[in-house]
């Protein structure tokens, strides 16, 4: 439909459309930065979207039975932005627009979670958006076969790109979403065949329609210029019990006399004599940011469209008995329950007792077992690993189109996807999700790992195998430069335990905390219970500690994590055993100890002493404890890997690559 026939036939759904078009050619403008062809290309399918069929209160963002909308195209966040001011969201207003891209503004380049309501979700790396939707449907189907259809009932909307689709990240995710047969998750293509370097021709012959119906989904087209036909394909897609994608053919920059359908109102200003000819176009009389009162009022009244529904839904919540209510708060809300900490330190009691020798996969187990039945809000899951990952335990239930009561998914093959997923299960709220797979393969992972990070969303990453201890599976499998890679993360704690003890803490803080996910790095190899003392204070929330202090008089200071805590210990009895008196600091988490005060930090790692880190991964970073925190460069060393690893039983490997008590008793006899 052009723009005539369009103001001609549909004038009020027109000049509705009309302002989110001018207002992300002004902001962008403003900014001398931005893209602005995407929002002018689809303002009317969100327009129709926002008016029709999107359930949401603007006055009331965090209702947890509104639709989410998930912006996954979101270089054009000037419609996302448009779209929240428009309708009233209270903390989106016209200041924030002007100052669109600037330092300290709720309107980032790409929507930012947290910055302001009514962005669901960061998004900017294509196909992220999409694929962390799917975790958003699916929690929302846990949740209401959880607390039922009058608490937990409603639709996730994503408006998606060429770009999303063509990310790998979207295969696995519209793969998963159609075996999970995600009928209330509705995917909103932006058809309009430009990319940044041209036309998607020049790229991409991919038939998208026939590529989401052979993955399990419904599939329409529209006119993404025509509100009716909009409407309609909307309407279709909700009685649909298969996700949908409806693929709206759109004209990038629509209305721009000369940039129209051109990659040149994709990721530039249009330019002040475009912008004046394209208002022309528009019959648009008013001047940068000024938005007619009767435009104004109709967009408000889209806002307020959903609070009765909101008010109705509030009084089936009180309803339910306050038992239910409470649960329901305490999870939508993120809370760990009560039962948590107990439960894991009877099984804490427990391994210090028997102290069994088991690998950390299996003490992630053991600790899952203990927690899983107190905390009925954890979603676990794998992909394709659950043997390896030991990330299932008695009574979950598989998650599927068959039982969303179930609480284990069978991921797949599809590392990347999981990890969106959970992020949109963290986000949706009601879901604490934990996954797996090998440590080598968050470098698959690693796009949504580190958006779990920048949005502070509580996700747990189960990664097994974490060493050249998995032994024959060789170098392609064994993780070198992984911890130092997800050490370098911001927020978040990459935990390395010892033992069973460290383990069933490392999980107690993992699903305790409020704003940073984890990652569980364990092995394949079975450990020996060093926590063979039982106390009821989590140590491992300290980071690091002291593990067994000196026999004799301290000259040396063995730092180690994970599976190399063993041979420290054996190494500090070889010490001890010539006159060394040898300080073995377990430090299973290194973001933790960082946070704990100087006067902590000093305790355990006082100046003066030699200093080596043991660990069977890069050194890289391990200067921090070595040499920082009152060391000495010339009293300090490292064990542990300095190149790729080799195919072999572990224990050829730990004395190929000389990681072993002795070498560790070398080093320190060289320093002292």
């Amino acid at each position: 439909m052009n723009i005539d026939a369009l103001r001609a036939t549909h004038p009020d759904h027109w000049k509705k459309a009309a302002a989110l078009r001018v207002l992300a050619m002004d902001a962008v403008q403003a900014a001398n930065s931005g893209h602005p062809g995407m929002p002018m290309g689809m303002a009317d399918v969100a327009t129709v979207l926002f008016e029709k069929h999107l359930k949401f209160d603007a006055a009331h963002p965090h209702w947890p039975d509104r639709d989410r909308f998930v912006l996954s195209a979101g270089h054009g966040s000037m419609l996302l932005y448009g779209l929240l001011h428009l309708s009233g969201y209270k903390d989106m207003t016209i200041d924030q627009i002007k100052n669109f891209r600037q330092l300290g503004s709720k309107t980032a380049g790409h929507p930012e979670y947290g910055h302001a309501d009514g962005i669901e979700t960061t998004t900017g790396p294509l196909g992220q958006g999409l694929a962390t939707a799917v975790g958003m449907a699916m929690a929302e189907q846990s949740m209401q076969a959880r607390f039922g259809r009058k608490i937990v009932d409603h639709h996730t909307y994503v408006i998606a790109g060429d770009g999303c689709l063509m990310e790998g990240v979207s295969h696995e995710a519209i793969g998963l979403a159609g075996k999970q047969k995600l009928g209330k998750l509705i995917v909103l293509w932006d058809d309009n065949n430009i990319t940044i370097d041209g036309n998607v021709s020049a790229s991409d012959v991919t038939d998208q329609l026939n590529r989401f119906a052979a993955s399990g989904w419904s599939v329409f087209a529209c006119d993404g210029h025509d509100p009716d036909a909009i409407n309609t394909a909307l309407k279709q897609a909700k009685q649909s019990p298969l996700p949908s994608l409806i693929a709206c053919k759109t004209h990038i920059g629509f209305g721009a006399p000369t940039k129209q359908d051109s990659n040149k109102a994709h990721g530039s200003p249009l330019g002040a004599d475009e912008i004046e000819a394209t208002r022309k176009v528009y019959g648009w009389k008013s001047g940068p940011f000024k938005i007619p009162a009767d435009i104004q009022s109709a967009w408000a009244e889209i806002g307020q469209r959903g609070s009765g529904k909101r008010e109705a839904w509030q009084e089936r919540l009180g309803s339910l008995s306050e038992r239910k209510q409470a649960e329901f708060s305490r999870v939508i809300n993120g809370e760990a329950p009560k039962r948590l900490g107990s439960a894991l330190r009877k099984l804490k009691k427990q391994i210090s007792e028997d102290a069994p020798k088991v690998a950390t996969r299996k003490s992630s187990e053991l600790a899952l077992a203990a927690l899983n039945p107190v905390m009925p809000e954890t979603f676990g899951g794998s992909a394709d690993l659950t043997g390896s990952n030991n990330t299932l335990t008695e009574g979950l239930g598989t998650f599927d189109a068959d039982n969303r009561k179930g609480r284990y998914v069978y991921y797949g093959i599809r590392e990347h996807g999981m990890a969106a997923a959970m992020n949109g299960l963290a986000l949706h709220g009601g879901c604490a999700p934990y996954g797996g797979t090998f440590l080598v393969f968050t470098d698959y992972a690693k796009g949504a790992m580190r958006l779990s990070a920048l949005m502070g969303q509580r996700v747990v990453y189960v990664m097994t195998h974490d060493s050249i201890g998995l032994g024959e599976d060789g170098p392609t499998h064994q993780p070198i430069e992984q911890l130092a890679s997800l050490r370098a993360t911001p927020n978040m704690y990459v935990f390395r335990p010892a033992d069973t003890v460290e383990t069933a803490e490392a999980w107690e803080l993992a699903l305790s905390a409020q704003g940073t996910p984890s990652v569980l790095s364990l092995t394949r190899q079975n450990l020996p219970t060093v926590r063979t003392k039982h106390t009821n204070k989590n140590l491992t929330a300290m980071g690091g500690y002291v593990l067994a202090d000196a026999d004799a008089k301290r000259q040396v200071i063995l730092i180690a994590t994970g599976s190399e805590v063993e041979i420290a210990m054996d190494a500090k009895a070889a010490l001890e055993a010539k006159g060394i008196g040898t300080r073995v600091v377990s430090m299973p988490c290194w973001e933790l100890f960082e946070a704990q005060d100087e006067a902590y930090r000093k305790r355990v790692l006082p100046a003066g002493s030699v200093r080596i880190g043991i660990e069977a991964a890069s050194g890289f970073g391990w200067d921090k404890w070595l040499t920082g925190e009152r060391g000495n460069s010339k009293k300090a060393a490292f064990v542990g890997m300095e190149g790729f690893g080799a195919s072999g039983p572990i224990e050829d490997l730990y004395k190929h690559f000389g990681i072993t008590a002795e070498a560790v008793v070398a080093k320190a006899e060289a320093l002292l």
